[in-house]
């Protein structure tokens, strides 16, 4: 099964700088919304992972940006597992202006498995499982 998900939201002003352009660090947030959106999408909600003790920190974050977002913009957030490891996993997103389907960011995020206390620990087989029959090749 590979999916590609759908966020949508739209550019609040708190998002934004004084020229009303959309501050770099908001598009992480996007990412991170793309990113539990996906994980529900498979069936288990990100928090219900929390519970049953899968902590994912993010540990790298690429980006590349092609146009800026404004303020009351409609955004999606299109959201990819690109792979899935032992201790970790990749994902890529495409953020776009849903009106015209300019690409504005595009960018990965590297998550790694972390203990409660912080250190790195192999990902839950089940999860493993259940993440890498989601991984897209494309």
């Amino acid at each position: 099964m590979t999916i590609e998900t759908v966020s949508e939201l739209r550019v609040r002003y708190a998002e934004t700088d004084q020229m009303g352009v959309v501050y770099h660090a908001n598009y992480l947030i996007w990412c991170e919304i793309g990113r539990t959106d996906f994980i529900r999408e498979l069936g288990t909600p990100y928090a219900q992972l929390e519970r049953e003790g899968v902590l994912l920190a993010v540990s790298d974050v690429g980006m590349r940006f092609h146009a800026s977002a404004r303020y009351d913009d409609p955004i999606r957030v299109y959201t990819r597992l690109i792979d899935v490891r032992s201790r970790g996993l990749t994902f890529h997103y495409r953020i776009r202006h849903a009106d015209t389907d300019t690409v504005l960011v595009q960018g990965t995020t590297a998550l790694v498995s972390l203990t409660p206390d912080g250190r790195p620990t192999t990902l839950p087989t089940p999860v493993r499982t259940m993440l890498a029959a989601a991984v897209s090749s494309s």
